[in-house]
């Protein structure tokens, strides 16, 4: 009885964790609770089955939303939190094995890192938030670009950010944005657009992931023109207009 008592609890904390974390390596699970690998396989096995939690090649991801104040962008993680999810998992089916990819900052592009948790790839990243949740995967290599700390967001911007980037060469671009219309993508100010305009510049293929309530809108500080989008992933609630339009750009569409 005690004995499965000990397995209940040791679940539960393990859910907890890959909770709190975001994503957790087998290695780092089998060290924190003192038990084997096998060990770990087996509680993340009954958890899958629970729901909650993904297994991934080398540990698991945590279903569920961050806590709320553990990302600067909390606020934001919650909105259309379903369609994100459902956009990250597409994004995450055209990004190969042993790829060399950016992922820009913002919620989207937060979820499609979790998505990737677990993959033998090579990541570029500005955020923060996204590197410490991939920064434990024995798999991934993980570059951090540095630079001035946007606090709202979380992600590196301004000379040195863009410096080092002009530096790197990538297979994919994630790119996020605050606002898509007929005349391109946009950001809200004019550095955060800067370092995107520099991560376009280096990726050999740019894919804009961004949910529906991103179209239409207008922001300030334009990042590129349609011509150097390569494929779109957003979900099924595209208003009919926005539809029109983005296919007259010509560029490939996803609807995840």
């Amino acid at each position: 009885m005690a004995q499965e008592t000990g397995i209940v609890q040791r679940r539960e904390d393990l859910m907890q964790l890959i909770a709190h974390k975001g994503f957790a390596s087998l290695s780092d699970l089998s060290g924190v609770f003192d038990v084997s690998d096998s060990t770990i396989r087996r509680d993340l096995e009954v958890l899958e089955r629970r729901g909650g939690i993904r297994r991934t090649h080398g540990g698991a991801v945590s279903l569920a939303e961050p806590p709320a104040g553990r990302l600067d962008f909390a606020d934001r993680e919650a909105a259309e939190a379903a369609e994100k999810k459902a956009i990250a998992a597409a994004v995450a089916a055209l990004v190969g094995e042993n790829q060399a990819v950016i992922i820009d900052g913002g919620t989207t592009c937060y979820q499609v890192a979790r998505a990737l948790a677990g993959r033998r790839l090579s990541v570029v990243t500005n955020s923060v938030p996204i590197a410490a949740l991939l920064g434990g995967e024995l798999d991934t290599e993980v570059t951090l670009i540095g630079g001035y700390l946007y606090p709202r967001t979380g992600v590196a911007l301004g000379p040195r950010a863009e410096e080092m980037l002009s530096g790197l060469r990538a297979n994919q671009l994630i790119l996020s944005c605050a606002a898509a219309n007929p005349d391109g993508i946009f950001n809200a100010n004019e550095i955060m657009a800067s370092a995107e305009r520099r991560m376009i510049q280096v990726a050999d293929q740019v894919i804009l992931a961004a949910d529906h309530t991103k179209f239409g809108k207008r922001s300030i500080a334009p990042v590129c023109p349609w011509s150097e989008v390569h494929l779109v992933v957003t979900d099924s609630g595209l208003d009919d207009q926005s539809r029109r339009w983005l296919e007259a750009t010509g560029v490939k569409v996803i609807f995840a």
